[in-house]
């Protein structure tokens, strides 16, 4: 049984943190359960974070961005935890995380603490582990937690399900609109941010953003947000504080509307509803009784015999 010091923790402790976290992520039925105990006496501290969503194609600079992004808001005396979702990588492998390297200045820094993908493979996945993960660091005193996705695809829903406010980052090109991203995508952001507005691309920047920020105008309508489009260069760090500036104008109108909190209760709501889905489908592959009723269902349903629904009735009756 690990034993962890919850009010080292609470204390901003790094070593109890990542003991609590690697608790999370430890697919064992008896770390689980200690876990989610964990997380209740843990409850009453968190929440009191700006979460944080971080997404863009392969070659943004992305490492480069939110390093450059990370050690602004330290130096502006904020706590800053950074996390990964990679659920293409079951090592953390594809993670820009997988190698702190990459954000050597950053994860150097007091105030900012920096945590790769976890593998994946027990009930909720990488992502579910990431949200537990949130708890924990805004219980430990990190009040911006940005959440980074690796994958591609479903992770940006993942992350944009468990964030206030969600980020594409975008490299100069004028030329195609939205090159590359899934008008799903699109529909999700609350910003793009174009990244490498520097030297000769500084000129293609602008052109881009105002592509973008028609091509956006079309799209989606938050009531009390219209998605807005910066440029920055994360290299010469330029243009980082007013990414952190709109992102606070739009936490204000937000809570302002009564909005915050409300988008908050309805994440968390349709994650317990996922993971009640999940939770019966995990009892089903883990009940020796079950799975028997289960093999010989689905022996009827390719029989011919019985039903799809009256055999998944029967199943669901066994538990």
């Amino acid at each position: 049984m690990h034993t962890i010091d919850l009010n080292a923790l609470r204390d901003g402790n790094r070593r109890s943190l990542a003991k609590a976290i690697t608790l999370i992520e430890s697919s064992r039925a008896d770390d689980r359960e200690a876990a989610q105990s964990m997380l209740e006496e843990l409850l009453p501290g968190t929440g009191n974070s700006i979460r944080i969503g971080i997404s863009g194609v392969p070659g943004v600079g992305k490492s480069t961005f939110i390093e450059a992004f990370g050690l602004y808001l330290a130096e502006q005396n904020h706590n800053v935890a950074v996390l990964a979702v990679d659920p293409s990588s079951p090592l953390a492998g594809g993670s820009i995380l997988g190698d702190k390297t990459r954000m050597e200045l950053l994860s150097r820094h007091p105030q900012a603490f920096i945590r790769p993908s976890p593998a994946s493979g027990a009930l909720g996945g990488v992502a579910q582990k990431t949200r537990e993960t949130i708890l924990l660091c805004e219980a430990a005193g990190f009040n911006i937690i940005l959440v980074e996705t690796v994958g591609v695809g479903q992770s940006e829903y993942d992350v944009a399900s468990m964030v206030d406010f969600f980020l594409l980052l975008m490299i100069p090109n004028a030329g195609d609109e939205l090159q590359g991203i899934k008008k799903g995508i699109m529909e999700l952001v609350d910003a793009l941010v174009i990244n490498k507005a520097d030297g000769e691309s500084k000129r293609m920047a602008q052109q881009s953003r105002q592509h973008y920020q028609n091509a956006l105008h079309l799209l989606r309508s938050n009531e009390h947000w219209d998605p807005q489009v910066l440029t920055c260069s994360a290299l010469h760090s330029e243009g980082i504080d007013a990414v952190w500036r709109m992102i606070e104008s739009y936490i204000a109108k937000m809570r302002q509307f009564d909005a915050f909190e409300q988008k908050r209760s309805e994440q968390n709501l349709a994650w317990m509803k996922k993971l009640m889905s999940e939770v019966v489908d995990w009892r089903i592959k883990n009940n020796p009784d079950i799975e028997r009723v289960r093999k010989t269902m689905e022996a009827e349903v390719v029989a011919g015999t019985t039903t799809p629904y009256a055999a998944a009735i029967k199943v669901i009756e066994n538990l």
